[in-house]
């Protein structure tokens, strides 16, 4: 699987390979109208994002969603963003930088808090796949935190160490994960939080996924 002693990448995908940010909101406004709740703009969304998700909620309209509006909202939300995510595509560049990734004797491999069945023939349609050493997508509840995902991820990696590995996503919740398995970090500023909620994580904010793959490799070194 992995070169040992090489940099490996773990990638995210929702708003960080995948640019999804258009059917991100909407879904998250078709699972507010459920309620009654008024949509916010994408960049009301950036500010407050977290994980796990109920507590985004909380941030918006002042309490935790009962049981059961979560499981409403959590079911509109999947609905809606199944129905546009066909009109979302791969962030620029990103072809060419898993391409040159893999070229120069590296490993990568995807972990997202994405369904599985949902997640694999999603990456396999854009012809990616081949860049990949394994595709993860979450398995059982959704809305939590994606840091037991990632030990169970990297124990799957055959040759690939945690110090050499650098998690590149657009979520705090990437480097809390990251910490978690004893990996670096690098947080992206194009998906799902602004730079200005990234910068208080504590690990490197970039603009691009260009920057990302370079600063992983000085991490990692």
């Amino acid at each position: 699987m992995g070169m040992r002693g090489a940099t490996h990448i773990v990638w995210d995908w929702n708003g960080t390979l995948f640019h999804d940010n258009k059917a991100i909101i909407g879904a998250t406004n078709a699972a507010f109208a459920e309620l009654g709740i008024p949509s916010i703009t994408l960049e009301r969304y950036r500010e407050l994002y977290c994980v796990p998700v109920p507590k985004f909620y909380e941030r918006l309209i002042g309490r935790l969603p009962t049981d059961d509006e979560w499981e409403v909202m959590d079911a509109v939300f999947h609905r809606y963003y199944a129905e546009h995510r066909v009109g979302c595509g791969l962030t620029d560049g990103v072809p060419g930088l898993l391409a040159e990734w893999v070229s120069g004797g590296r490993s990568q491999s995807i972990l997202s808090m994405y369904g599985h069945e949902e997640l694999v023939p999603l990456v396999r349609g854009f012809g990616i796949e081949p860049h990949f050493v394994r595709v993860d997508g979450r398995t059982g509840p959704s809305g939590g935190s994606k840091a037991e995902h990632m030990v169970r991820h990297l124990r799957a990696l055959t040759g690939v160490e945690p110090a050499r590995t650098v998690v590149i996503g657009d979520a705090a919740d990437d480097a809390v994960a990251a910490r978690h398995v004893g990996a670096k970090a690098v947080l992206y500023t194009g998906g799902s939080h602004s730079r200005a909620s990234l910068e208080g994580v504590g690990v490197p904010v970039v603009d691009s996924l260009a920057e990302a793959v370079t600063l992983a490799e000085w991490l990692a070194a």
